[in-house]
């Protein structure tokens, strides 16, 4: 992979964990859309069979970065996902 290519899959995981986290894809809707065998082309930025893997930490990396790209409607769907991990803990 060049510079340009990380970028755009880091994109792409960013994109696809605030789908996830969001609940606006499950699980089952990605297997849907991709064949099992194929997966590693979904890529997260944790283990979305793990949902202990979705922590504060990851939430904040993910609003980070859509803080750069200017996306705070996004930002603010993501603090609320983040409020309801912080009274979970």
């Amino acid at each position: 992979m060049d510079f340009l290519e990380d970028i755009e899959m880091y994109d792409l995981a960013m994109r696809n964990a605030y789908e996830f986290v969001t609940r606006k894809k499950t699980i089952d809707d990605i297997y849907y859309e991709l064949e099992a065998d194929n997966i590693e082309n979904y890529p997260l930025p944790f283990d979305p069979m793990d949902q202990g893997s979705i922590t504060g930490g990851v939430v904040d990396l993910i609003i980070e970065y859509f803080t750069s790209t200017e996306e705070y409607e996004k930002c603010a769907d993501l603090m609320k996902v983040k409020n309801r991990l912080e009274k979970v803990q």
